[in-house]
Order: C-alpha cells, then structure tokens, then sequence
C-alpha cells in the first residue's frame, strides 16, 4: 500500500512533464507560423497603393460626376481624356470646383502610380516660349526637357475635345520639381499648363455611385 503512495504522485508529475512538453512544442510551431506571417507582411512592397486605394478611393477608375479632393479643395470630374501612345495608357481628368476653377489631374503607371496636378495658365499670365529647345526659361525657372511625343486620344464626357483625336505633347522640369507641359490637339496652337506631383495621401476620391 506505501509502495501505491510512492507511485502515484510519481506518475502524476510524469504526466505534467508530458503535458507542459506538449504544450511548448505546439505554442513554438505557432510562434513559427506567425513568425512567418509577420515575415510576409514585412517583405510587401512599400509601394503597394491597394491599402490607400480602400481608405483614399482609386484614381485608375475616375468617371464623370466622381469628387475629387485634392489637399482639402473639392473638385468634380467633368470629363476624362484617355490617352494612348504605343502600349503606354494614361488618363487626364478635367476637374472643375465650387469657384469653377478648372485643372487637370493626370492618372498614369510608371509603373508606380504617378498623379499630377495639371493648372492651365492665366489669360493675365505671360506665354512662356513655345516648346522645342532643350531648356525654357519661364517666370523665374529655368525648365529642362524631360519627354515629348504625341499620343492618341479618346474624350468621355465633358473635356472641349472631339470624341477622338491626337495631341502632341513636350513635357519640361524645373530643379524644384515643378513641371510645364505642352500640349497640341488635333494640330491646334499649343496650351501650356504649370504642374506638380501629388503624392497619394493629397487626393481622396468621392464616387458618385456610392
């Protein structure tokens, strides 16, 4: 019957040994599971915009009527041209605010996502000179030629362009980032536009579906 008292608690500390040994292995597999996950959530791509497209809404899928928020100034989409140049795709959007002041809110890939804001100069400002040279002085700037070419278009909704067309184009920057850009529709003189990139936490998006 001693013998009985000896064994017991014996095989009931056996036991705990089992159970805290079995516990331990299956809490260190799910630590290394975890691990693994924290390690793909580390490895994805910092340019990844799809978390902001959920939270700021998609520029890629502007229409007509959608709002567009750029740095607290609202603005509604008037007309899309989608533009087309060999196998490269953009899209320009005419946006019109409260005031109806009018700017352009270029859309492209490159292959991260690029969003330009476009203003077209005052009647009362001055022409800089037409496009061309490799470098254009304009107000107090010196502009350097950055691309040029012309593209085929396509218009949606309210731009002042035909249904289609082509436009030449010649794109300058400035040592601070500041662009001007040119443009030729269907052989007309050229418009001028003063531009800036956007990042993505400047513009949030308002469908007009939603």
């Amino acid at each position: 019957m001693a013998n009985v008292f000896v064994i017991l608690p014996i095989v009931v500390l056996l036991i705990l040994v089992v159970a805290l040994v079995v516990a331990l292995v299956l809490r260190g597999r799910n630590a290394r599971h975890g691990g693994h996950g924290s390690e793909e959530r580390r490895a994805k791509d910092p340019f990844d915009t799809t978390d902001q497209d959920a939270l700021r809404g998609d520029p890629r899928t502007l229409t007509a009527g959608d709002i567009v928020e750029i740095r607290g100034t609202s603005y509604t989409v008037r007309g899309t041209l989608r533009l087309s140049e060999g196998g490269w795709r953009w899209s320009e959007h005419l946006l019109d605010d409260a005031k109806g002041t009018r700017v352009w809110l270029g859309v492209e890939e490159d292959p991260d996502l690029v969003l330009t804001r476009w203003t077209p100069l005052g009647p009362e400002e001055t022409e800089p000179p037409a496009p061309g040279p490799a470098r254009i002085r304009f107000g107090e700037r010196e502009f350097r030629s950055e691309e040029s070419g012309s593209a085929r278009f396509s218009s949606e909704a309210t731009t002042g362009l035909n249904e289609q067309g082509s436009v030449r184009y010649h794109d300058y920057e400035a040592s601070d980032g500041t662009m001007l850009g040119f443009e030729s529709f269907d052989g007309a003189d050229w418009e001028a536009t003063l531009g800036e990139e956007l990042t993505r936490y400047d513009v949030r998006i308002y469908p007009a579906s939603a």
